[in-house]
Order: structure tokens, then sequence, then C-alpha cells
């Protein structure tokens, strides 16, 4: 019995120093250290991918049928499915996932653990210089009750994107449908969202925010930390939204809201500002706000009356981002809409 014990003992003893030296072996492969020092020269690929082989970790998931292009590297334990096409130049880290129907375009990154695509009908689009962080989910089934797992779904993402770490994007709900990320958005970490949005260009969303379906974002947009918009809202261009905001009506351009249930705070002076709007611009923007959302007349009529009297005004009725914060606010009241943010008629531009 001693004996057996002693046999099983050293059997165990064995077993284990196998697995350290097969972990350590592997941690120490010629391959494993070309790949995080091939990886490192980032300076370098976008002028050489064209004439770097494309290089593949042993222990890396390759199926036969995918097409990889030149320059690529896959790291350990990285999985790409027989669907998937990878352009010239990216780079997958190791534990990070491609799969289903996706397309990668050139020089695109996925660190450790990212997940982009999945195996249900429809497919993935990301176009060129995207940067997909940490254990983000990007591309899956969305969460909505009424899809239909053999319904095809979409997402196409653009270029120059900075998809930070733990952040998730579901494709459409249905086929008809498309879930739509522009070009050069800076998404933080573990921000949501959710199927059928439509986001547009240049826009910055802090850490957590939360877009529920069929939200539209426009350009130039930044959120504050911890922001959760309501399903089916819009969010013009230049505006802002406060940290921890919660929307649940439409926010018109150029302006900034904040509030448990946010409210129209005045103008995104320092946004416009900074994205190179004249003085003069953004004077007559404070003119035609005041007269639409400040006026304490009590004759100054409906919302609709002030609106027309800023559009016939002989000279703010002239003012392209006047007439364009107008058909904002015209589009966010008509009929199939959510309506606008609560006004605050205390404040002062």
């Amino acid at each position: 019995m001693f004996e057996s014990k002693a046999t099983m003992a050293g059997w165990l003893l064995k077993a284990r120093s196998r697995c350290r030296f097969s972990l350590s072996s592997a941690l120490h492969h010629p391959r494993f250290i070309f790949f995080f020092s091939h990886v490192a020269e980032r300076e370098h690929v976008h002028t050489s991918t064209l004439t770097k082989p494309s290089f593949i970790h042993p222990t890396a998931a390759v199926h036969p049928d995918a097409l990889i292009g030149q320059g690529v590297s896959i790291g350990p334990f990285c999985s790409v499915s027989s669907s998937a096409k990878l352009g010239n130049g990216c780079r997958l880290y190791p534990g990070s996932h491609v799969s289903g129907r996706t397309e990668l375009g050139d020089n695109c990154t996925l660190m450790t653990g990212a997940v982009v695509g999945d195996d249900y009908p429809g497919c993935t689009v990301i176009g060129s210089n995207n940067s997909i962080g940490y254990h983000a989910v990007i591309g899956v089934k969305c969460q909505d009750m009424k899809h239909k797992p053999e319904d095809e779904c979409f997402l196409e993402i653009g270029d120059n994107n900075d998809i930070r770490e733990h952040t998730s994007i579901h494709r459409s709900s249905k086929s008809t449908y498309r879930t739509v990320i522009g070009n050069g958005n800076l998404i933080m970490g573990s921000c949501h969202i959710a199927h059928d949005c439509k986001i547009g260009d240049n826009n910055i969303f802090a850490n957590n925010t939360l877009l529920a379906g069929h939200v539209e974002v426009e350009d130039y947009v930044h959120t504050g930390g911890g922001t959760a918009v309501h399903q089916f809202c819009h969010l013009g261009s230049y505006s802002f939204l406060g940290g921890g905001s919660v929307l649940t009506q439409d926010v018109p351009k150029y302006v900034m809201v904040a509030g448990e249930r946010a409210e129209l705070r005045g103008l995104n002076l320092v946004g416009l500002t900074r994205c190179g709007f004249s003085t003069a611009e953004i004077r007559n923007l404070r003119t035609a706000y005041r007269k639409i959302f400040m006026s304490f007349d009590a004759n100054a009529g409906s919302l609709e009356e002030r609106i027309a009297e800023v559009e016939l005004h002989e000279e703010l009725g002239h003012v392209p981002a006047v007439r364009a914060m107008l058909q904002s606010i015209r589009n966010s009241i008509a009929e199939n809409r959510r309506g606008i943010c609560r006004i605050r008629h205390w404040n002062v531009s």
C-alpha cells in the first residue's frame, strides 16, 4: 500500500514537472519571443507590411480557408474562423479571436482577449487602422428579445476608431437594419452600443456610456462618463452630455445637457470653440438659443412659433449654423420622434 502511494506521488510529481516544463518552454520558445518583438515594431508596420511575411504562432488556431493579408501577426492562443478576412498589417495579440464572417481592414489591432464577430448569420465588417481593446466584444448577437436566430444581422465600422477595453458593440436586430460606427471615434472603456445604432464621426464616448437600441449619434458628440441614452434618441452634432446623465429625449445640435433626467443647460461653448466655430457664429447661436429656449415673455408663443420667429429673423435666419440648429429642433419635435430634453429656463448661456 505504501509502495503504491509512493509510486503515485512520484507519477504526479513527474506530471507536474512536465507541465511546468511545457509552459516554460512555450513562453521561451523562439517564435513566442519573436511574436512580441514583431508586434512591438508599431512604427514600421504601416510602411513595410507589403514586404513582411505574416507570422502565425504555432498555438494559434487559424482555419486554412481564412484569408490572411501580408505582414499579419497572430499571437499565441488566438483563433481565426474559416470565413474571416484579415487585411495587411493586422495584429492579433495573445488570446484574441475573430469568428464567423468577419472582415478586418488593414492595420487593425486586437488586444488580448478581444472577440470580434460570431457564428450567427450575418457579418461584421471593420475598416482600417482600428484598435480593439482588451476583452472588448464586437459584432456579436444583439440582446433584442425580438431578434430571431436565423436572421442575418450586420455591423459596419469605419476607419481610425479607438475602441477601448471591455466595450461591447452588437450587430443589428434584423437583416434590414445595420449597426453602423463611423470614423475617428474614441469609445472608452466599458461602453455599450446596442443593436441598430448609427454613430457618426469623431465622437468621444467616456467610460460606461450606454446607448440603447436604435440611438443615432451625429458627429463631434461628447458624452461624460456613465451617460445612459434611451432607445430611439438622437444626439445632434457638437452636443455635450454631462457625466451621469440619463437621456430619454433628443439633444439638438450644439447644446449641452446634464442631469439625472437630462435638461438643456445652454450651448456647448467649449466644444464649439475647440471645433473652430467663429466668434460671430457662436454669438448668433447664443442669440438664437435665448430666443427659443429662454424667452420669459408671457406673449412669447409656443416653441414652434419661437422657431419660426428666428427663421424669419433678418440676420439669424441666414446663418447656416443657426439654420442647422433650428432644423435639428424641428426634426426632434416631429410626430415620430421623442421630442427634446426639458428646458431649464433660469439657465444663462
